[in-house]
Formats: C-alpha cells, structure tokens, sequence
C-alpha cells in the first residue's frame, strides 16, 4: 500500500522546528549539491527527508521515537528497499546543525550514485 501524496503534504505544512531547521540546510542543493525532498512518500511509509540519488534517507526523530519497534521494521525495510537511513534527535538538530549537516555531507559522499 503506498502513502497518498496528499499525507505527505500535510505533513509538509506541519514540519516540527527541527525538520525546518534541517530543511534550510538541505533545500536548494544547499549541502554539497545534493538535491533532497522533504516528506517523500516511500512505500507505506513518508520519509522526512530523502536524496534519491544516494537513496539516503534522514529522519528527524522527537522523543515518542525512542526505542520504537516501529521505527525498527521501518528501517530494516528500507534498508531492503537499498535505502541507508540516518536518524537524528531533535535537540542534536537544533543544538548542532552544522555538526549533524557535516555527518549527512559524509555519508552522501561516500554513498555511490544510484544506478
């Protein structure tokens, strides 16, 4: 079952502080000359962030994330899928953009193009 494009928007519209914060880093081919999508429908699932030329994923985890066996079964089938997904806590993305932009940068860098 794959996620409505209209879910997708919504959250758009309703993106938490954080996810704003790391979407003025990603937007615009700003990091490295990647190009993001924000809240990109993947499967049943939305995806805060992703890089579809690197299939990377990167997720802007709250609290209500922690130790969640949800979030499990959704990384290992994305991880199937040939996505690599990058999880970051909130307050490490409002308390340290640049050091959580600089991780993001390497893996993209070392991640080969998808073919």
């Amino acid at each position: 079952m794959d996620i409505s494009t209209g879910k997708a928007r919504s959250l758009r519209q309703a993106m938490t502080d954080a996810e704003r914060r790391l979407w003025s880093i990603l937007r615009g081919r700003n990091l490295g000359g990647f190009k993001f999508r924000r809240q990109h429908p993947c499967g049943s699932y939305v995806l805060d962030f992703a890089c579809i030329e690197r299939m990377l994923a990167v997720e802007a985890d709250g609290g209500q994330h922690a130790d969640s066996e949800a979030d499990l079964r959704r990384t290992k089938w994305l991880e199937s899928q040939g996505w690599r997904v990058m999880r970051f806590w909130n307050n490490d993305i409002l308390a340290n953009t640049d050091g959580v932009a600089a991780v993001i940068l390497q893996e993209l860098q070392d991640r080969p193009e998808r073919t």
